[in-house]
């Protein structure tokens, strides 16, 4: 298991940040990111799927009220599979969980990040990646990366 810390002093930096992530990747994974509400979960997810070649970091919002967004390249990109990028803040319960389809995407070669992942309960086999984020100040954030 290693271990990275960074500090970002800005949206753009924690963009930058997760390019180089996202760029570092090699499908299957699994990217669980954890922070408070406001902390730069999407920010950064902007980055990874950016740097993985899956999509413009304009492209990317938050899946808060759809749950799921997947990107999947465009021939400008580089992309050899897709991302998804999953938000589970408004989960409640198992039920809720089992109606997203979370099998199918297992089932690809993907990156798959998740925001919330306690509300996470589908066993994989993949590389876990572990990202923390949290605010120091009101611009600044550290983000601690684990891959297991």
């Amino acid at each position: 298991m290693s271990e990275r810390e960074f500090q970002s002093n800005s949206s753009d930096e924690t963009i930058s940040i997760g390019r180089e992530i996202g760029a570092s990747l090699k499908a299957p994974v699994l990217i669980l990111l954890t922070g408070e509400l406001g902390a730069g979960k999407t920010t950064l997810t902007k980055g990874i799927a950016s740097g993985a070649g899956a999509a413009h970091q304009e492209e990317i919002t938050s899946p808060t009220f759809t749950l799921i967004h997947k990107y999947t390249g465009n021939p400008k990109l580089s992309a050899s599979h897709a991302v998804y990028h999953i938000d589970l803040y408004r989960i409640e319960s198992r039920q809720d969980l089992e109606t997203l389809g979370l099998d199918d995407i297992f089932n690809e070669r993907a990156i798959v990040i998740v925001e919330w992942p306690e509300r996470l309960n589908q066993p994989t086999n993949w590389p876990i990646v572990r990202i923390k984020l949290e605010h120091v100040a009101e611009d600044v954030r550290k983000i601690t990366i684990r891959r297991d």
